[in-house]
């Protein structure tokens, strides 16, 4: 599930390896937002090896429910009873109260990743059975295996027969709860009717998301959910309501796709962009160095954000692949000073930057928070220590820009400890 870390003296001696994430398996992410929708019971086809792995680490994240499977060990594959196993565990799983939605994960062992969907029932009972196919060494992040579970979803479930919802957005992305809202009052305060956030709770999100106006991806990873919406013909909102330039640029072009008033969209982008600009002439992070690094896939608007605040950032890596909806942030912190924006990063990578770009602070995963920490470096890890705070519009700003600070402000105390245990 994890791969072995090089020594940090390995990191140069070696080439990176790209072939692996260097993460825990990439269907994390599908499983993970499954298993949080209420009425929902996914039931994994897998081997046994991989469904332990994938249900010890959803249920340390915190689930509260089961994940259903067929006993498929050594034998039940080579026999070639994959498809009747599922079968009864999707039955199972339809008894379970409540249940509106049998999602059914396929992984990457080759019996169950090429399993026959026509094979499948559509509906058991009251619930509505789909099948994911996350074939993890195929999907280098958990970040886009989200999307995969999410076009899903929305390909079989989002109702397109319904008159149209002519001002509400879907917002697209794993957030803080207190984006969600501060995202849905801009938008009723712009003049729309408000927005459906997915991934969500609701089963019945996903049936309006199929009538929804305009489509927002807030990550930039949701590569195959913005691909439907375009087949749909529903316009797409690119970039995210993140720092100064960001979320006027992004309020503009929103109220420009849902038609809403001119002069209204715009002062209300001008209000939030002076709200913006008053955080950051509050919190300023002018004169620090920071190497922002992580697999989340939103490195790069992170990193956005602590540069419109004064801070050196050279070095920015993160595990999502290139895309187009990732450029315009590439090419906005090239032009400010960022010297190396990296894909598909692996830890080799990352270390080495630490030597070329010795910083202040660094965001990082697990495994670069602990290097830059042996060196004395303040640093964090980015998942449970950025990405678990609220990070759009003035708001999220505020509370990044706050915890930042406040970390740099204790480097003293970072290096005070390393001197010690050094000697």
């Amino acid at each position: 599930m994890v791969t072995s870390i090089p020594l940090e003296s390995d990191a140069a001696a070696s080439p990176s390896c790209k072939l692996h994430p260097q993460s825990m398996c990439p269907a994390f992410g599908s499983l993970r937002i499954l298993m949080r929708m209420e009425g929902s019971h996914p039931v994994m086809a897998t081997d046994t090896g991989c469904l332990y792995g994938l249900t010890f680490i959803s249920h340390f994240y915190g689930s509260r429910k089961s994940i259903l499977a067929p006993q498929l060990g050594t034998a039940e594959l080579l026999d070639g009873k994959v498809v009747e196993g599922t079968r009864a565990a999707i039955e199972q799983a339809a008894r379970e109260p409540g249940c509106r939605l049998i999602p059914v994960i396929s992984l990457c062992v080759a019996e169950t990743a090429g399993l026959p969907e026509e094979l499948l029932p559509q509906r058991v009972g009251d619930a509505d059975v789909v099948l994911v196919r996350v074939p993890a060494f195929a999907i280098h992040s958990h970040a886009e295996a989200k999307d995969v579970a999410m076009e899903a979803l929305l390909r079989r479930m989002g109702d397109r027969q319904a008159p149209r919802e002519d001002r509400t957005v879907v917002i697209m992305g794993e957030i803080f709860p207190a984006d969600q809202i501060a995202i849905d009052a801009l938008v009723r305060q712009m003049g729309g009717d408000g927005t459906i956030a997915l991934p969500g709770r609701s089963v019945d999100d996903l049936r309006r998301a199929g009538r929804a106006a305009a489509f927002a991806p807030l990550h930039p990873f949701y590569k195959g959910t913005i691909r439907l919406y375009r087949e749909w013909n529903v316009p797409v909102a690119g970039g995210a309501p993140v720092g100064v330039s960001g979320s006027y640029a992004w309020i503009r072009a929103l109220g420009a796709l849902l038609g809403l008033d001119a002069e209204r969209v715009a002062r209300v982008a001008e209000q939030e962009r002076e709200r913006a600009q008053a955080v950051v002439a509050a919190q300023p992070l002018a004169g620090a160095r920071i190497l922002v690094t992580g697999y989340e896939g939103t490195e790069l608007a992170y990193a956005r954000m602590l540069v419109e605040a004064g801070a050196e950032v050279p070095y920015v890596s993160t595990s999502i692949g290139t895309d187009p909806l990732v450029l315009p942030d590439e090419l906005w912190l090239r032009a400010r000073g960022t010297r190396e924006v990296v894909y598909r990063k692996a830890l080799e990578e990352d270390v080495a930057a630490l030597d070329r770009y010795p910083p202040d602070f660094v965001l990082g995963t697990t495994p670069f928070a602990a290097v830059a920490k042996d060196r004395g470096i303040p640093a964090m890890y980015f998942t449970n220590q950025v990405a678990s705070r609220p990070f759009f519009l003035s708001g999220g700003l505020e509370a990044i820009l706050g915890f930042i600070g406040g970390a740099l402000r204790r480097g003293d105390t970072y290096r005070a400890m390393h001197a010690f245990f050094s000697e």
